[in-house]
């Protein structure tokens, strides 16, 4: 009964989101679909695209470890744009 109540106090139901955390989800959002798009399209600047702005949407979530996973693609794709 007590760790029920601990977890329910843990968890924030009715959290409204700030306009900021909205916006970083929208570009989240057309950022994975730059990702789904490159994917069909191979080009290399849509895949830049999409890592910016889903790292602005992981940064703003303090997803860390999601923000160096997409910042290793993004070089990634940085160094296969300069290379081709």
């Amino acid at each position: 009964m007590v760790n029920y109540k601990i977890r329910r106090f843990l968890v924030e139901r009715n959290r409204k989101l700030k306009p900021s955390e909205r916006i970083a989800t929208r570009i989240g959002y057309m950022g994975a679909g730059f990702l789904i798009a490159a994917q069909w399209t191979l080009e290399p600047v849509l895949y830049i695209l999409g890592f910016v702005c889903v790292m602005i949407q992981t940064g703003s979530r303090k997803q860390w470890n999601l923000v160096a996973l997409n910042l290793n693609g993004l070089v990634a794709w940085i160094k296969h744009l300069i290379t081709l």
